[in-house]
């Protein structure tokens, strides 16, 4: 599976991400940024309501699906997979956020770790590739 992770903190600027594919790195920018509308927009509808940090997929192109997952600290988790994956599962999307939230959790609580910093830490990196990988 190819996929791409965004980290953006609660503030919208971006603390990681990884381009699957380094000669769409623009097209995947936009990705990123055009789906924090409608993170924004799921989170102010689910304020009242029971909150689920996983959001569902957000919106699919010809080429990408688009997955968003939100913490209860407003950290925000973008996961882009191709459209030609169509056995990947809403089941299989959680497992994957609920990774990666567990390895940001192990990250930020380094007590070395500035919150709200991008992240340049090689094991993190190494860590989330393997995530994707699986």
């Amino acid at each position: 599976m190819t996929c791409s992770v965004a980290i953006i903190s609660k503030d919208n600027s971006p603390l990681y991400v990884l381009a699957a594919d380094m000669d769409k790195e623009t097209e995947l920018q936009y990705n990123f940024h055009s789906a924090l509308d409608i993170v924004d927009e799921k989170s102010s509808n689910t304020a009242n309501k029971n909150f689920d940090s996983f959001l569902g997929m957000l919106y699919a192109t010809e080429l990408y699906k688009i997955y968003g997952y939100m913490t209860n600290t407003k950290i925000k988790f973008i996961l882009i997979v191709d459209s030609l994956n169509s056995a990947l599962r809403e089941n299989e999307v959680r497992n994957i956020f609920r990774s990666l939230h567990v390895e940001y959790t192990n990250y930020i609580s380094n007590p070395f770790t500035i919150p709200n910093e991008p992240i340049f830490s090689k094991s993190f990196d190494k860590n989330i590739r393997n995530i994707c990988k699986a």
